[in-house]
């Protein structure tokens, strides 16, 4: 998904060009459908081939899946686009296509693209579409300039993508490693000064919500918080109510996504699930469903039991867009 797919799309190779905006990377070994209505790009989502042992089996498994999701968009007009060598692309292309057919969902045309040239598979016109393929529009076409304008990027990869959520390293990780320390005394401290559990939660929801309002306030202005800001906050979002707060308060702003991006990167594995959550949130909320999938995948790998990783890992992956649940925001299971 993306938050501005305003685009005019007026060619096959303009809409391939598009494609990687879309994404948030540069698809490989993978199959996209993109969703258009009229000239206009609407929605795409992404799944990878098969390994290349199977590449020449006549069923693609995730077919179907694929293109339920799809349906869930509401959408009824389709392109779908394999990414990769003709026999692994094929047999998925093909497969997903017939499972979009049988939903009643128009299957525009299906394309495979390799090597900086693309093929359609319907089209039978050698003219319009020669065996040799047709060249992709260069890295600085018009609509890649105009994507990038409106503040879309594509990464070379979808490993980039995933580095862009990983743990920072070097200096920084050695400061953060004390700032936590600092942290983790201060977090002792508060709570050594309530009598009674009620004294304690009143605390912290406090203090996490006076770090959380902090963070904005410096975000919002182009800033960014220190070590000991980080790693406090870190340490405070480990409380259900102050990530709580910090849910309720995500909007769809740039800011914030830098926001919950360095506090992902820099703190500690013992409090990364809160801020993986918050910034996948974030992301699913301004359309940048392939860094919403990162974000969450990088919690639930650090805990796979914490709840609004497993909520948001199921809206991402029954592809339901924020207009499909909000207002209603995703929250946990309580108990």
């Amino acid at each position: 998904m993306t938050s501005d797919c305003s685009l005019v799309i007026r060619t096959p190779a303009e809409l391939i060009a598009m494609v990687p905006f879309v994404m948030g990377y540069h698809p490989s070994d993978s199959l996209a459908v993109v969703a258009v209505r009229g000239n206009r790009l609407e929605f795409a989502l992404c799944h990878g081939l098969p390994p290349p042992l199977s590449a020449g089996a006549e069923a693609w498994e995730p077919a179907d899946t694929v293109a339920d999701t799809v349906v869930r968009q509401r959408v009824r007009t389709v392109v779908v686009i394999g990414y990769g060598p003709l026999r692994r692309v094929t047999p998925a292309v093909l497969r997903c296509a017939e499972a979009l057919r049988r939903r009643d969902v128009m299957v525009l045309d299906a394309y495979r693209v390799a090597d900086g040239r693309w093929w359609s598979f319907l089209c039978g016109d050698r003219t319009c579409c020669p065996p040799e393929g047709r060249p992709c529009l260069p890295a600085d076409s018009v609509i890649a300039a105009e994507a990038t304008f409106r503040g879309q990027v594509a990464l070379p990869s979808r490993s980039e993508l995933t580095a862009q959520v990983a743990a920072a390293g070097g200096a920084l990780r050695t400061e953060m490693v004390r700032a936590t320390e600092r942290a983790r005394r201060r977090f002792t401290g508060l709570l050594a000064r309530g009598r009674h559990v009620a004294d304690y939660e009143r605390l912290v929801r406090q203090h996490g919500r006076d770090a959380v309002r902090a963070a904005e306030r410096c975000y919002r202005s182009g800033g960014s918080l220190s070590p000991d800001e980080t790693a406090w906050l870190g340490a405070l979002l480990v409380d259900r109510s102050v990530e709580d707060f910090a849910l309720d308060r995500v909007a769809p702003q740039e800011w914030r996504i830098r926001l919950w991006t360095d506090v992902l990167r820099r703190v500690e594995p013992a409090y990364v699930a809160p801020a993986a959550c918050l910034l996948g949130y974030t992301a699913w909320r301004a359309g940048r469903g392939s860094l919403a999938r990162v974000a969450v995948d990088r919690a639930l790998a650090a805990d796979p039991r914490h709840h609004l990783a497993e909520l948001l890992h199921n809206v991402l992956g029954f592809g339901l867009a924020p207009h499909m649940v909000l207002p209603t925001a995703p929250r946990r299971r309580r108990g």
